[in-house]
């Protein structure tokens, strides 16, 4: 006996009825009588009384029931079992992405990679990527979002794309109407940052060092809906990727006199364990950049 006709065998005792166990089975009615006929000739016993249009199992029948569903049971479970170490079937991705990333670039390929494995967990963490570099090296996170520059030797990454980090302001803020700002402008306006490991944060402080001048910090949070929201009522102004003024109607972003350009990366542990589920999503994500 096989699988299949231990499966074909309980469906038409779960229906008893031929033709509801063939629409369970997405199978024809006739072929699956003759694969019912061939496991009683193969086991030499009847398995079901035909009375009228009811199908009964024998007594022969009802001894194989139980055997049969633990025997199911145990192939699906070894399915089962196969598929979880796979990684397709029960697992988890652990992305570490900025804000920005996790509010404009990810939630439709996330989506759509849950909708094509919907047994997956998706766990996505929130920080900036200095700090997502080093929960990298830790082991806390799967795959993060890094800036592709000065990568540490026990990373591997795989590029993203290519962006820039604009200054952004108020649609009816004095630099709104701007081609372009030079720092020490920026340096004279009140700012709303992001927390130290963003390198937002990072990098507008080395260039505040460099241009010998304090920051006026005014607010300084990681929930992007906030800083967007004082920026808007002109509280503040601040800095941030490009990608984000292109969905965000509601402030302007103006580019630096001395560009700022960022290459961002998929990057993960070179001795760490990537799992199916892990090397599926960064091929996945690959589709969409």
């Amino acid at each position: 006996m096989d699988s299949k006709q231990l499966k074909h065998f309980l469906a038409v005792a779960e229906y008893q009825h031929f033709t509801m166990a063939a629409k369970a089975l997405h199978i024809a009615q006739p072929a699956l009588s003759i694969s019912i006929k061939k496991f009683e000739q193969q086991l030499g016993v009847e398995l079901f009384r035909r009375e009228d249009r009811q199908v009964m199992l024998t007594d022969e029948g009802k001894v194989l029931l139980e055997h049969a569903k633990r025997v199911v049971q145990q192939l699906d479970d070894a399915q089962l079992a196969i598929n979880e170490l796979k990684g397709l079937e029960k697992g988890e991705v652990r992305l570490g992405a900025p804000s920005m990333m996790g509010s404009y670039f990810f939630p439709q390929i996330l989506m759509a990679f849950k909708m094509r494995y919907p047994n997956l967990k998706l766990t996505l963490v929130d920080a900036g990527t200095e700090s997502i570099r080093q929960m990298l090296l830790d082991g806390e996170l799967d795959i993060g979002v890094i800036n592709n520059d000065h990568v540490p030797d026990d990373l591997e990454v795989d590029h993203l794309f290519d962006t820039e980090m604009v200054a952004v302001v108020g649609h009816q803020h004095p630099l709104a109407q701007r081609t372009s700002i030079s720092f020490e402008e920026f340096f004279e306006h009140e700012l709303v940052m992001f927390k130290p490991g963003y390198f937002h944060r990072e990098y507008i402080e080395k260039k505040a060092s460099q241009h010998e001048t304090e920051m006026k910090f005014s607010f300084e949070t990681n929930l992007l809906p906030m800083i967007l929201s004082i920026v808007q009522h002109e509280f503040a102004i601040t800095a941030l990727l490009k990608l984000v003024t292109e969905h965000e109607s509601s402030v302007t972003g103006v580019p630096f006199d001395e560009p700022v350009k960022l290459s961002l990366a998929l990057a993960w542990r070179k001795a760490g364990y990537l799992s199916v589920a892990d090397r599926t999503f960064i091929e996945f994500v690959k589709q969409y950049t």
